[in-house]
């Protein structure tokens, strides 16, 4: 289990990206959250196997089909927050 905090750059507000990522995250058993930053940005912390994590990282560089990704940077973290489940958030927490 590794913990992701995933920052996606380009046009990515207001194309349905957050609602797709929760469904790309609910196939992939993903848990977490995303969130509209005031930059333009998404933001996205992510706990998950290998697998899911690199999986949602490789949909982050598509995005849905409006989107225009322009960057996807992210890190790991060391520590896990041990997420329920995988939610949309209008304020960060």
């Amino acid at each position: 289990m590794k913990h992701y905090n995933i920052t996606v750059k380009g046009k990515v507000q207001g194309v349905y990206f957050r609602l797709t990522t929760k469904a790309v995250a609910d196939q992939l058993g993903v848990k977490g959250y995303v969130i509209n930053q005031a930059d333009g940005s998404v933001y996205i912390e992510a706990e998950g196997d290998d697998f899911g994590l690199e999986s949602l990282l490789e949909y982050c560089e598509e995005g849905p089909d409006r989107a225009e990704v322009e960057a996807v940077t992210y890190e790991e973290q060391a520590e896990l927050k041990g997420f329920k489940d995988f939610e949309v958030l209008k304020h960060r927490k």
